[in-house]
């Protein structure tokens, strides 16, 4: 019976330290944490009443979306919202026929934003988590004549949901937007896209001034806003998070090291031509410099492992802290990446 004890008792320390390795370092404790947010739908109060309505309503909307729709009316292309032109310009988006088919089907996909906005506000409480002094967003949807996903302002953040339609939506074959593009283009998307966008936003990559801007400073400034989403969105599986298939994220993990030798033995990372730098972060069926098979952005993902690397190898290291670094040299060396 001791055998078979001292056996039990092996078997259960190595079940506890499985478990330990599997878990999830992303996750927090937030149940004490409120965000509530509530989504005002732009789209709803601009194509509900009657047209003929529009311009004596435009006090209304004013004061219900505030700067909000001074942001949208610079998406159509309407301008200034206090020029004289502007209801003009916005009653002829309103009685587009095209504009109004967009707007029903967007009702029918999205009869009620209630299920985004619980997980918002779950995003948003992992925000308030890694940033107490900062505020959560309010959130409006939109119909933005497919120009825009994601529209951010000073504590506004905007959703065009005609860029939410379905990977199969009739409409963007019409407008040629290519099929890589449309696949990230689902109900599923929203969330994380709202999360990356404010992200990039709040931590803008002109606004940092970072010392180089060359292929690491893109990629390692790239990383960082990916692992602010994944730090938001925990359980996010990493395909969604990086728009990646299943076949591109196991070539990612097959070809990690092989991805990165070519970077710095092709003296890519302190590359400061735009072009390359466009092509290794920029969204893309592919990655030229690597192969067919590799995903557009898969040196985005590399940045994203050197992040999550620093940030594992410096537990003391705040995601603040992270966020607001410029020093993309001392990132990398506190990453100790070496890709196997």
């Amino acid at each position: 019976m001791k055998g078979y004890y001292k056996i039990s008792v092996f078997l259960l320390f190595c079940l506890i330290i499985i478990a330990g390795c599997k878990r999830n370092h992303y996750k927090v404790n937030t149940s004490s944490i409120d965000a509530d947010i509530t989504i005002k739908r732009l789209e709803k109060s601009l194509f509900e009443p009657d047209p003929a309505k529009l311009q004596a309503n435009l006090p209304l909307l004013r004061e219900e979306y505030g700067s909000f729709l001074q942001l949208f009316s610079y998406v159509i292309n309407a301008g200034d919202i206090n020029n004289t032109i502007f209801p003009g310009i916005l009653m002829n988006f309103v009685t587009d026929k095209v504009n109004y088919g967009v707007y029903e089907k967007v009702i029918q996909l999205y009869p009620s934003m209630d299920p985004y906005e619980k997980e918002l506000e779950e995003a948003f409480r992992h925000y308030i988590y890694y940033f107490p002094e900062r505020h959560v967003p309010s959130v409006v949807t939109c119909i933005t004549g497919f120009n825009n996903s994601i529209i951010t302002g000073d504590s506004v953040l905007g959703i065009g949901l005609d860029r939410y339609l379905g990977r199969d939506s009739e409409y963007y074959p019409r407008l040629e937007i290519y099929g890589y593009m449309a696949a990230r283009m689902n109900p599923y998307n929203i969330i994380p896209d709202c999360m990356y966008g404010w992200g990039s936003s709040e931590w803008d990559y002109d606004a940092l001034d970072y010392a180089d801007d060359n292929v690491l400073t893109a990629i390692i400034h790239e990383g960082k806003v990916k692992y602010f989403e994944k730090c938001m969105l925990p359980e996010l599986n990493d395909t969604i998070l990086f728009g990646f298939t299943a076949d591109q994220m196991k070539f990612c993990r097959n070809n990690e090291r092989q991805m990165w030798q070519y970077l710095v033995e092709n003296d890519l990372l302190f590359s400061t031509d735009q072009f390359v730098i466009r092509k290794l972060t920029g969204n893309a069926p592919f990655t030229s410099y690597f192969t067919n098979e590799s995903p557009g952005m898969a040196a985005v993902w590399l940045g994203f492992r050197i992040v999550e690397s620093c940030m594992m190898n410096n537990r003391n290291l705040t995601l603040s802290e992270l966020m607001g670094t410029k020093d993309v040299q001392s990132l990398l060396q506190k990453a100790q990446y070496n890709p196997e």
